[in-house]
């Protein structure tokens, strides 16, 4: 038996989670993250109280202890500001990868470990193998609609050693089973959308809050001068729609292909499959983490790099700066600066980082 801290955020994956556990005969507190609340009226919907009303409902349900852990200076810190900082320097972050690293296994377990709990569960899916050497790998989820291994991909290995996913060998469909045979009050509840922890919140309501617009022209890829946009910040490589830009031609639309940041202009292509900087091989991951054991020399590996992409063959170079050379065989649509591509073999995740340049 062991006494374990689950992440209960009120939905119900982190439900089920709990349930699991205390069925299983551990000793099991829930506690619910508190790391945001609305205090800047942004635009949109901040479910908190809903959620921790559920959260508190469903460990009745259960038995079990509940807590609210704030966390809200540390969230500021860590996950809103690296955001916003992000978004300012023209890449664009992805902050549920990073509250799962910095947040969830990394403040919330530092709480956990030193309130005596040996492991912090949540409703991830994706799966946790022991290994005989005493380390502990990260596998994907077996539902792979709903595989949510990429949200690790810069967790280390102290993180996943005192990690559960209860979840992660069922599919969607069993959890609902599951929390309609407990009685969860989350049992029919949708599932959340949104920035992690902020609620359903659109990013450009969220960024224009706080990141004053900065217009500019919209360009095509040689120069011409299409449109005017309402702020880099506010826009994404591959992004076809809400640009501002018309098609000229029925069923091709405009793509935005790059970003100007001294000239202050958004680039648009037209013709996707022959637009230039809109596909790409070519990149440098640096922040790179392992879960376990370290990529140290050229080896062909699977990359995902983005959720819901399909791993891809990949070549990966270390370098003597800590960064890696990725080389894609089949050249992807829109790689992104500060975004996370996560590093696969044989369904297991061995780490990840963040998209610093691309060719």
């Amino acid at each position: 038996m062991a006494k374990i801290l689950v992440g209960l955020s009120g939905g119900v994956d982190s439900s089920v989670a709990a349930a699991l556990m205390v069925e299983q005969g551990h000793e099991v507190v829930a506690a619910y993250m508190k790391n945001w609340i609305n205090t800047d009226n942004v635009p949109g919907d901040c479910p908190w109280e809903n959620d921790v009303d559920d959260a508190h409902a469903v460990a009745k349900k259960l038995g079990i202890e509940f807590r609210v852990v704030d966390l809200i200076d540390q969230y500021q810190d860590r996950i809103v500001d690296y955001l916003l900082e992000g978004y300012r320097s023209g890449i664009t972050p992805n902050p549920d990868v990073y509250c799962n690293r910095e947040m969830k296994f990394g403040v919330f377990l530092d709480y956990a470990l030193a309130q005596g709990f040996e492991y912090v569960a949540t409703g991830h899916y994706a799966r946790k193998r022991e290994r005989p050497d005493g380390t502990a790998d990260i596998l994907r989820g077996s539902d792979t609609n709903k595989d949510q291994s990429y949200f690790l991909a810069l967790m280390e290995q102290h993180q996943a050693k005192h990690a559960l996913f209860p979840c992660g060998e069922m599919l969607k469909p069993e959890v609902r089973q599951v929390a309609e045979r407990f009685d969860l009050p989350t049992a029919q509840k949708k599932d959340s959308q949104g920035i992690c922890f902020i609620g359903n919140v659109k990013m450009t309501d969220f960024l224009r809050h706080y990141v004053p617009d900065r217009p500019g022209n919209i360009v095509d890829t040689e120069g011409k001068r299409l449109g005017r946009h309402k702020g880099l910040h506010l826009y994404t490589l591959g992004q076809r729609k809400g640009h501002g830009v018309a098609s000229p031609r029925d069923g091709v639309a405009y793509v935005v292909v790059g970003k100007d940041l001294k000239k202050n202009e958004l680039i648009v292509g037209y013709n996707e499959a022959e637009t230039p900087g809109l596909f790409s091989s070519k990149s440098v991951v640096g922040t790179v983490s392992w879960v376990n054991k370290p990529v140290t020399t050229k080896r062909k590996i699977e990359a995902q790099p983005r959720y819901r992409a399909k791993g891809e063959p990949v070549w990966v170079t270390p370098r003597d700066d800590g960064k890696l050379d990725v080389e894609f065989i089949r050249p992807q649509r829109a790689l992104t600066p500060g975004q996370i591509c996560g590093f696969y073999e044989n369904g297991v995740l061995l780490g990840g980082g963040v998209f610093e340049t691309v060719e």
